[in-house]
């Protein structure tokens, strides 16, 4: 079965035509804050911000730490436009709503997206608060079918059909993100992020499944978004923040929720901020 396309590209052409109008500034680099993490929106200069209601046709963020606004300014420098929060399958929306913005942000200029999400560590070695650049992806969702890439800008004046992902994230950004970590003392880790749909947080046996099969975190996003990068030519970046050690024994006494993931976000912010920023001034 043929999944319907949602959306043309006059309909992203018109949500970047309504950006324009709050903000005539040309972003270099797109940046998408996932759970806890958008505060460091807070940090860009000469802010101008969108409200997603604003946008025509934009999904609107439905989770606490999801703020679902657009701003755009200059960060260490360099023209900007972040998302402070994302949405997700697990509200409802198809992956081509979830990466709409991505395309929009394609119209706009970007040329560089950096990710960030909160997400379980599955590498045992790994400990809340620590940061994880994803360096390759298991999308157990889009291997499902749920690809935003299934039908998606069939309007195009070329279409792309088929594209590599064995080198979505950008090594050249990999390597100067861990020169601005080990100049700022913060410890980098790096490993594979498993994308799964949730809501529902991981079961002991998923968790030692994907262990098993070389999963270091695990989350309910990214890799949509870092698929329609790709596939618009954009160079990718993205950094998990470790928020919880994921549960892999059923008579563990632990629990993980949502708050818990929200409250290490502020011990993630300053050390992904950092990171983040350093890689804008080595852009700059």
């Amino acid at each position: 079965m043929t999944l319907p396309v949602m959306y043309s590209r006059l309909d992203y052409e018109a949500a970047a035509a309504v950006i324009r109008q709050y903000s005539a500034l040309m972003p270099d680099v797109g940046l998408v804050l996932g759970s806890g993490l958008s505060r460091m929106a807070d940090e860009i200069v000469s802010a101008t911000v969108i409200p997603y209601a604003k946008i025509p046709r934009c999904p609107q963020s439905t989770v606490p730490g999801h703020e679902g606004t657009l701003v755009i300014g200059h960060l260490e420098g360099v023209p900007v436009v972040a998302q402070r929060g994302r949405t997700h399958l697990y509200e409802g929306y198809t992956p081509e709503q979830v990466t709409f913005l991505i395309r929009v942000f394609a119209l706009l200029g970007v040329k560089t997206l950096i990710l960030t999400n909160a997400a379980g560590g599955v590498n045992p070695a790994f400990r809340p608060g620590d940061v994880m650049l994803v360096n390759d992806h298991l999308n157990f969702v889009g291997m499902a079918g749920n690809n935003p890439l299934r039908g998606s800008f069939a309007d195009a004046d070329e279409p792309v059909r088929f594209i590599s992902t064995s080198h979505a994230y950008h090594a050249d950004l990999r390597r100067k993100a861990h020169e601005i970590a080990q100049e700022a003392g913060i410890a980098l880790q790096e490993g594979v992020y498993v994308c799964v749909s949730g809501p529902n947080f991981e079961s002991p046996a998923e968790i030692r499944f994907l262990r098993m099969i070389g999963g270091d975190a695990v989350g309910m996003s990214t890799v949509h978004e870092v698929l329609v990068a790709c596939h618009a030519g954009m160079r990718v970046m993205a950094m998990s923040g470790i928020t919880n050690q994921t549960i892999d024994q059923i008579d563990s006494t632990a629990t993980v929720s949502h708050d818990e993931v929200l409250e290490a976000g502020g011990l993630l912010v300053p050390r992904m901020s950092a990171i983040v920023r350093g890689v804008l001034r080595s852009m700059a």
